[in-house]
């Protein structure tokens, strides 16, 4: 007699594969705010005092924020790469642009740090050497910060309401979020570049009300799906709300 083993009970997975893929993302996007803030509380003494490059300075203080906005810019680039592999499935084009977008904010990032860099640099190389020219060096360490406040304005400033626009359609189309998430985005993503522009033109400036308001919905948009991705991951794809 021949016995047959009985064949391996099969359990249906509920596992679902782009857990991983949104928990990176979350990860990421919580990051960007846990580096973000406390970097523009360190920097403050670099940007609010025009002759920091001639005094005695807060090296380390600014140092560590410059750090903090590398951390900052590098996980907003991994927000879109983890991200990636999910939402091309609904617009490739749409979704390398996120990537892009992200991709080209993190550099506005760095130069903005690279420029504070300088300024640390040239203050423990310069400030109070003989033979240094302190109305010139004091004239080039306010360019260097002011380099990093129009970085500002067109990377953390302008490039969130454009990957709002793009990220906020994927995720509209997809419904793997909740609705009012991306709603929030694609509502804020035009005030803040209007904010913004009317900045550039000089009819507005970055600390204005009109400017802090123009930032609450898009920045809330983030923060929202940076939580829902890493406690919940992603609505299954083709659920309807």
């Amino acid at each position: 007699m021949t016995i047959t083993a009985p064949a391996p009970t099969t359990t249906v997975g509920t596992t679902d594969p782009d857990r991983g893929h949104a928990r990176a993302a979350g990860i990421f996007y919580l990051v960007t705010f846990a580096a973000s803030m406390p970097a523009l509380f360190l920097i403050g003494p670099v940007l609010n005092n025009h002759d920091y490059i001639l005094g005695a300075g807060q090296d380390t203080r600014v140092l560590w924020g410059c750090l903090l906005d590398f951390v900052n810019a590098i996980a907003g680039i991994g927000s879109a790469v983890a991200l990636f592999p999910v939402m091309k499935r609904y617009k490739e084009s749409l979704a390398l642009g996120f990537v892009t977008s992200r991709t080209l904010e993190a550099a506005v990032i760095m130069i903005g740090v690279v420029s504070l860099v300088a300024v640390v640099t040239l203050r423990q190389d310069l400030a109070g050497a003989q033979g240094t020219d302190s109305a010139a060096l004091a004239t080039v360490g306010q360019a260097l910060v002011e380099v990093r406040n129009w970085t500002f304005l067109f990377g953390p400033g302008m490039m969130p309401a454009i990957s709002a626009i793009l990220l906020g359609t994927l995720m509209y189309r997809s419904r793997r979020v909740p609705r009012f998430m991306p709603i929030m985005g694609l509502i804020g993503a035009p005030l803040l570049l209007t904010a913004n522009i009317l900045t550039v033109l000089g009819h507005n400036t970055q600390l204005s009300a009109l400017s802090g308001i123009a930032t609450v919905p898009v920045a809330l948009w983030e923060l929202s799906i940076g939580l829902y991705m890493t406690f919940k991951g992603l609505k299954p794809a083709g659920l309807n709300q």
